[in-house]
């Protein structure tokens, strides 16, 4: 008799209920906040909103927002998540421009994250930019 050995599989996106707190951080259920972007339901209104919501966007691992929410001129033909990363927190550090009144912003952030549960960070500073009337995540740059 052969016996098979496998590599335990890792958890599924953890699922996120309208009613659950909202990833980004923000005080609001995941409906009232990102939720509502994720579904299309409305556009973020500044940097730091499309911000929160990518991120909770690669908590649940919405590829379709990632994309959409992407500038044209630097989307890639898809997103890869990784089966071993967990996306555990979001810190924004800083904000530039970014509102209503504003064509560009950036957001500087730290994403905290396990990967195969180790845990670790990213810190970031996105740039953001309007296209065709809303904000869209442009480029980034690595701080540290």
């Amino acid at each position: 008799m052969s016996r098979r050995t496998s590599r335990p599989r890792p958890a599924a996106a953890p699922r996120i209920t309208p009613a659950a707190p909202c990833p980004c951080g923000l005080p609001a259920t995941y409906g009232d906040c990102c939720g509502r972007f994720h579904s299309g339901g409305a556009a973020a209104p500044t940097c730091e909103a499309l911000m929160r919501s990518r991120y909770a966007a690669f908590v649940v691992q919405d590829a379709a927002y990632l994309l959409r929410t992407w500038h044209p001129g630097t989307r890639p033909p898809g997103v890869d998540f990784d089966p071993a990363m967990r996306w555990t927190g979001l810190e924004i550090l800083d904000t530039t421009e970014g509102s209503a009144f504003h064509t560009t912003g950036t957001v500087t952030f730290r994403a905290h994250y396990t990967d195969d549960g180790r845990p670790d960070s990213l810190h970031e500073q996105s740039r953001f930019a309007r296209h065709e009337g809303t904000w869209v995540y442009a480029t980034a740059v690595f701080v540290e």
